[in-house]
């Protein structure tokens, strides 16, 4: 499974060179016509909050079931339409992180813009609806079933008779056979991405027509609606050179609504034309134009108009938001003060405009009226946003410290912050496997998902770290040596292991600590009590120890001096928004950023200071310290404030934190692939299909013939064999209700070893021009691509 775009960075498959073919099993990189299968991969550093896919709404009599079953609360926002209401004829400009690499979704560095592409022109057999199920494609199958088990397991499929290739040839088992060839992992020299479910079939062959497709299988693939989507023709995959090469510049035939027109000598622009030989509904659209703009080069591009839809962050779309005078009370007999509904929405339409006039004064004019023709279209994202906890080594190889570290975050907070403003359920997801709007969903954290600072100190005490453990002055004044005091002379410009560059996480204010026999001291946080008995105020060396770099040992001097930076800072930056200069707005949000960072530092010092409950806890003379590895860069903004909030959640039990910030482009490769790190956030794609396509996230790291240590997609590199037996026998289980109950015993089992803890499901905010229709946040059902264009006016 790959990682997805947006806010959060996103796993990616390692470079060729690196991998052992055949180990690895990937999530596909589909993006077909109806069934978007996104992949939170590569390092995208900047990549959490442009919000969900849409979905078509609507209620479902499946959707809300007793207990903790997950509904479909927020499904999509496409703003529908009949096709007969759709203009026909333009060109959609569509923005995209990076242009197609490839055309070829399988290979490992395949992009959005190759998934668009491919949902586009290839055919797609099953599509997902909004609640994650995949439904057979009437545009290429007329059914699709298991006609046999015994001996062996056997799809037919029954094709779509007018199916065609633009070349004028039959969709059918030629091309199945090719890609069965090509993906299923016996021939190297095929650069793919993943071999799952291919891996299984045993020989495929023609059914009893022309249109009909036999498949079977050695072993039972429970996941074999997965697979032959999207469908490659048989001449792009007919040889490891067309595979690996050749389908980086060109696709050799078409079979859906769209066909690759151009693609710009610096893949820029990759032009998508309406295809003549489409049998199903006729593109609205003459043209799609797939344009490559970086995330933080979006508000500027939607302000000059050259991109039609772009997925976007949170503060582009405040600034839409605003530009349209949103922002107060949507409703109009929600206004106050109003005798009846006519006098509410003059009410409300005077606040518009009052907003919009401070969108003027604050963006410019032309600006606000460029940014007034967008609307922000916004659902809950396929993909969701984890902590991952580095159990190769140090403190979190030990279960009871990485449990710890669980039950002293409170989720709850994390996902309100990241998703406040954005109108979407801020609930914390309660599975490694499905999503929160899923088919199947069920809250199964347990006692891991919810914060419990009491139950995280008996934890670490239990793993023998324990408050006090940093020697405080001794009676003549001098700093102790044991226990992690530092010697004289030495220094503390740096921090745990003289790692460079890293920033101190904000430890936020902790509670005062508590007065001798208070309920608080002795019944609801008993620990505090016993920190207050056992420890005492730390000495300037020690605070160095834990900080990087204090600006200066009284607390009260650098917070009056972040103060003032702050308040500089927040200055320059209303006028560098007055000016509308992105020069000066880098500069002011650099400036306040800095100024940020001396607040922390005056509030970890107060934290170290006066709170003995949360003072660092320490092993063998080392203090609880843990490397915190975030993308820096302004696309991941909002991922660097979950960091923090975690960062001063883990203040409250004694485990100090050493955020480090590293460029996005190498933050996956050379942290996260290579376990450089203790803790991590980044986000996976939802599937609906795990027991194949989420395994490789969770499998046991295995012993390689060289010595080596393969651990697929498991960054956290913990697992255990039973979780590994419940996803093979998911695999292979037909029965849908059994291969749930398997499915949740292996989320139970991974929430046990708490090798990584999902935050909240991301969300997905789409800019769009305001009369496009059939197209934005789509949630898991895939966009429509022949429907989508302009209504009629």
């Amino acid at each position: 499974m790959r990682a997805v775009p947006a806010e959060s960075p996103r796993p990616s498959r390692p470079p060729r060179s690196e991998r052992n073919p055949g180990r690895y099993a990937t999530v596909p990189l589909s993006r077909n016509r109806r069934r978007t299968r996104r992949w939170i991969a590569a390092l995208a550093a900047g990549v959490l909050l442009p919000l969900p896919l849409a979905a078509c709404g609507g209620s479902d009599s499946q959707d809300a079931e007793a207990g903790n079953v997950g509904s479909a609360r927020a499904g999509g926002d496409v703003r529908a339409a009949a096709r007969q209401q759709i203009a026909s004829g333009g060109t959609l400009r569509w923005a995209v992180d990076a242009p197609p690499s490839t055309f070829n979704v399988f290979q490992p560095d395949s992009t959005e813009a190759t998934q668009r592409v491919a949902g586009a022109t290839l055919p797609s057999l099953f599509d997902l609806d909004k609640r994650g199920r995949p439904q057979a494609d009437p545009d290429f199958l007329r059914s699709a079933e298991v006609t046999d088990t015994d001996p062996r397991q056997t799809v037919v499929y029954k094709l779509n008779p007018k199916a065609r290739w633009s070349d004028g040839r039959r969709l059918g088992a030629a091309d199945f056979r090719a890609q069965w060839k090509a993906l299923r992992g016996k021939n190297n020299a095929y650069w793919t991405a993943r071999n799952a479910g291919y891996d299984r079939i045993r020989k495929i062959t023609k059914g009893a027509g022309d249109d009909e497709v036999k498949v079977v299988f050695g072993k039972p693939y429970a996941d074999w609606r997965s697979l032959f989507t999207p469908l490659y023709p048989k001449q792009a995959m007919r040889s490891p050179k067309v595979f690996n090469d050749g389908l980086r510049t060109s696709l050799p035939a078409a079979a859906g609504p769209f066909r690759v027109a151009k693609a710009g000598k610096d893949r820029s622009r990759t032009l998508l034309k309406r295809n003549p030989r489409w049998w199903g509904d006729r593109a609205k659209l003459d043209r799609i134009v797939l344009t490559a703009v970086p995330r933080d080069e979006r508000t500027a591009a939607l302000a000059k108009g050259k991109v039609d839809v772009a997925d976007i962050g949170a503060s582009t779309a405040e600034r839409i938001g605003a530009s349209n005078g949103l922002g107060g009370p949507q409703r109009p007999d929600a206004a106050e003060g109003a005798k009846n509904a006519a006098e509410a929405r003059k009410l409300e339409a005077k606040r518009r405009e009052a907003r919009k006039r401070k969108a003027r004064e604050r963006l410019g004019a032309a600006t606000a009226r460029a940014l007034g023709d967008y609307e922000v279209r916004r659902a809950l994202d396929p993909a969701y946003t984890q902590l991952t906890l580095n159990a190769s080594g140090g403190p979190l190889a030990d279960e009871r410290v990485r449990r710890a570290v669980a039950q002293a975050i409170d989720r709850d907070e994390l996902a309100e912050k990241a998703l406040a403003g954005t109108g979407l359920p801020d609930d914390p997801l309660g599975s490694h496997l499905r999503m929160a709007d899923q088919d199947g969903y069920r809250d199964n954290s347990g006692a891991f998902g919810s914060a419990d600072l009491d139950s995280a100190q008996s934890l670490l005490a239990d793993a023998g770290w324990k408050t006090g453990g940093l020697a405080g002055p001794k009676a003549d004044g001098s700093a102790g040596k044991a226990d992690g005091g530092q010697q004289k002379g030495e220094k503390g410009e740096k921090g745990e292991k003289g790692d460079e560059k890293e920033d101190r996480a904000d430890g936020g204010p902790a509670e005062p600590p508590a007065a001798a026999g208070s309920p608080d001291a002795g019944g609801r946080a008993p620990h505090r009590a016993a920190a207050e008995a056992s420890v005492v105020r730390l000495t300037a060396a020690q605070i160095a120890r834990v900080v990087d770099r204090p600006l200066g040992l009284a607390a009260s001097a650098t917070a009056q001096r972040g103060a003032v930076l702050a308040q500089a800072a927040h200055s320059s930056l209303a006028s560098a928004e007055r000016a509308g200069s992105e020069r000066k707005l880098s500069r002011a949000r650099a400036a306040l950023a800095t100024a940020e960072k001396v607040q922390a530092t005056a509030r970890e010092m107060r934290l170290l200071a006066g709170d003995p409950a949360s003072a660092v806890r320490s092993k063998d003379g080392k203090p609880l310290a843990l490397r915190f590895v975030l993308p820096s860069g302004k696309g991941s903004a909002q991922l660097r404030a979950t960091g923090k909030r975690i960062a001063r959640m883990l203040n409250e039990v004694g485990i100090r934190t050493q955020i480090k910030e590293v460029p996005g482009e190498s933050y996956f490769k050379d942290h996260i692939a290579a376990g450089d790190y203790d803790l991590a956030l980044f986000s996976w794609p939802a599937t609906a299909f795990p027991a194949t396509e989420a395994r490789p996230i969770f499998a046991k790291p295995r012993a390689a013939s060289d010595g080596s240590l393969v651990v697929e997609q498991n960054y956290a590199r913990v697992g255990t064999d039973r979780i590994d037996q419940l996803f093979e026998q998911a695999a292979g289980e037909l029965d849908d209700g059994r291969r749930k109950e398997l499915m949740e015993k292996a989320d139970r089992r991974i929430w046990a070893v708490a090798g990584s803890l999902p935050l909240y499901q991301r969300p997905q905010l789409v800019a769009v021009k305001r009369d496009l229709a059939n197209v934005g946040a789509s949630g898991f059902t895939s966009p429509a691509y022949q429907d989508m264009g302009r209504r009629k006016s």
